[in-house]
């Protein structure tokens, strides 16, 4: 089955952590600290790739992680950047965040590559921190944390208009006859899995995108059969075309396909209403009424429910031509007063690093006591060297630069309170 939609997890790369070491050599007494930095995680790039036209691959493989960065080493060696990992996607790819379904980057446009995850930055080694005072630092700067996040990708096909309409109404063999499209066209009452587009050369250089949008069935906006994962497609044409079966070869009411696929458009996204529309009325050449019937010809029906709504209907033959030619050079005036910027979705989701501002709390607990928690404050208590006079000044510093001293004053502390830290306590002096 055509693949229009996944869930992958993506994840930077891990910085790496500085090192901790000292200078030894023959006839030098007591070198100096030497520790190098770590190495840059590698990032997350997505990047367009001309030659996919599905999201297929990821129905195999949901899991991509860049490299994470080599530690530093001894006598100022510097780790390795990881390598970052660039996932390749069809045009018209949109990115967003699984869990709250807001978009990170649409892949359409001058938008060709896009970081999506950067990776983290490689710590300090111990040589960044010698002092006058302080010749002897004894830790390092671990490397700042992946990333990582759950993404939906969505492929949104790109094309100026739109052909719709119920399965086995002509819409392929329309499209293969207007263009250098070629679906595969068969009597099949389900629908055309994969949406094809083909480009329609008019005269004078004029011409445009169609796209044959798979077969819609009502109940479509509410996840019935196919038509719900497809709905996407139509969001980025800018005319629609409503193909339906005049003949009503198969007892199908062609007014009332319009309606419902209408319908499904407006309970989708009813701003698809507001684009402009025609009506082919496929298969004109299969039509016969009875003059002694009174019956009316379906043409003129279509003609009288839509026209008053400013939907002009073309009678055409999608086998034999007849009528195509109107319908293409109406289709290309209609494309002409609508904006041609191309549909592109707006980033809404920003991914907050981490490491830039990882959240912590202050609280009062029963005894007294300000019990202050969050994953960086543990980190930094890990590779910091409070023993050492040099590396409690150096955590203080930590503390006022983030903010854990402002929160503390504002919950109320007082000199000589006690502060706990992940086990260790502090008697607080400003």
């Amino acid at each position: 089955m055509f693949a229009d939609s996944a869930k992958v997890y993506i994840r930077s790369g891990k910085g790496g952590d500085g090192h901790v070491s000292f200078r030894r050599e023959l006839y030098v007494a007591a070198g100096g600290p030497d520790g190098g930095d770590g190495g840059r995680g590698g990032d997350v790039i997505f990047e367009v790739d001309d030659g996919l036209n599905t999201l297929t691959d990821f129905r195999h493989v949901r899991k991509y992680a860049a490299q994470d960065g080599e530690p530093g080493g001894k006598r100022r060696c510097h780790g390795a950047d990881g390598e970052d990992i660039i996932i390749k996607v069809p045009e018209g790819t949109v990115i967003k965040d699984f869990e709250s379904g807001k978009v990170i980057a649409d892949m359409s446009g001058d938008n060709r590559r896009e970081v999506i995850l950067k990776g983290g930055k490689g710590g300090l080694g111990n040589m960044h921190f010698a002092t006058s005072t302080m010749q002897v630092p004894k830790y390092a700067q671990p490397g700042q944390p992946a990333q990582e996040l759950w993404v939906q990708l969505e492929l949104k096909v790109i094309a100026d208009v739109g052909l719709v309409g119920f399965p086995n109404v002509g819409k392929s063999t329309l499209l293969s006859r207007v263009s250098n499209a070629r679906p595969k066209i068969a009597n099949y009452h389900f629908t055309t899995l994969n949406p094809h587009l083909g480009v329609v050369d008019l005269s004078e250089g004029q011409g445009f995108v169609m796209a044959d949008i798979p077969g819609l069935i009502e109940g479509a906006s509410q996840g019935v059969g196919l038509g719900y994962s497809f709905l996407k497609h139509i969001e980025r044409t800018k005319v629609l075309v409503h193909v339906v079966d005049a003949a009503s070869t198969e007892g199908r009411d062609p007014v009332a396909d319009i309606k419902a696929i209408n319908e499904e458009l407006r309970a989708y996204n009813p701003e698809l209403l507001k684009r402009p529309q025609v009506i082919a009325a496929n298969k004109i050449d299969a039509i016969y009424v009875d003059p002694e019937s009174g019956e009316e010809n379906p043409v003129e029906r279509l003609k009288k429910a839509f026209e008053p709504e400013g939907i002009q209907v073309f009678a055409i033959s999608a086998v034999s031509g007849q009528g195509v030619k109107e319908l293409l050079y109406h289709v290309n005036e209609l494309l002409k007063t609508v904006d041609q910027a191309p549909v592109i979705f707006e980033k809404e989701f920003e991914y907050q690093y981490q490491a830039e501002n990882l959240p912590y709390t202050v609280e009062k607990n029963e005894d007294g006591i300000y019990v202050v928690e969050g994953p960086k404050i543990e980190k930094m208590l890990g590779y910091t060297n409070l023993d050492s006079e040099k590396g409690f000044q150096f955590f203080q510093k930590f503390l006022k630069d983030s903010g854990i001293l402002t929160e503390l004053e504002k919950a109320g502390i007082e000199e000589g309170d006690t502060v706990r830290m992940y086990g260790l306590e502090f008697d607080y002096y400003k």
